[in-house]
């Protein structure tokens, strides 16, 4: 157990109601002040002062002084990509709570990790579930019981995009699947293919990476390129 990574320290910092809420108003990689911080978790500014040293001191945050004032963003990618793990394992719990408990409300996510955002290695958010409802209905992928799969349509359409379905299918991985997403309480498309159609929007220049976090641009002729697929307009 000498080598095992020091998760308590993270999960101590991330306990904290408060220090969540700040942690959660930076998902979408802006660096805000620490007053309004303060203001979007009900504190005092010296105790979310407090509050973001110690997140700060723990390697969640990084600080910059812009003259007189300190702002705060995540200190990278990969603890964005933590925290919404942690929300979509909350949201997974839900469905085990009781009848007679009151079930728990996961918070709202900022408006651009709602819009799109990388899930694992393909796209989340409302536009990926926007498109998987649109390939469900347009019979290009099927539910097969708990399974989902590509019709002979849908190979035949997504070649026409330049994802070659069959080829996918050698991967050492489930060629499609229905991801469960926290923000959207409804599934996108997973899988090698989720992943595939993710790195073509890219190549694209349809959706844009961001380096402080998982959200993701949306081009305007990327917003409406992605909704003609499977589109019957």
């Amino acid at each position: 157990m000498e080598y095992a990574p020091c998760i308590s320290q993270i999960a101590s910092l991330l306990a904290d109601p408060k220090r969540s809420a700040m942690i959660w108003a930076l998902m979408d990689g802006t660096a805000r002040p620490a007053n309004e911080l303060a203001l979007l978790a009900g504190l005092s500014t010296s105790s979310a002062g407090a509050h973001l040293a110690r997140l700060a001191t723990g390697g969640l945050l990084k600080q910059e002084e812009r003259g007189r004032k300190r702002f705060f963003r995540l200190a990278g990618p990969e603890v964005g990509a933590a925290v919404e793990a942690l929300a979509s394992a909350s949201l997974a719990s839900c469905d085990h709570v009781s009848k007679n408990t009151l079930p728990v409300v996961p918070p709202t996510p900022p408006l651009p990790l709602r819009r799109a955002r990388v899930c694992y290695d393909h796209l989340g958010g409302e536009l990926a579930a926007e498109l998987y409802a649109r390939l469900l209905g347009a019979g290009w992928i099927e539910q097969q019981e708990q399974r989902i799969e590509v019709t002979s349509k849908g190979v035949a359409h997504f070649a026409e995009c330049g994802i070659y379905v069959p080829a996918l299918a050698h991967r050492k991985r489930q060629t499609v699947c229905a991801c469960p997403d926290w923000s959207e309480r409804r599934p996108h498309l997973g899988g090698a293919l989720g992943a595939g159609l993710l790195q073509l929007f890219i190549q694209l220049g349809w959706l844009r990476t961001t380096d402080e976090s998982t959200a993701l641009q949306v081009s305007t002729n990327g917003q409406r390129q992605i909704n003609k697929i499977a589109s019957a307009a």
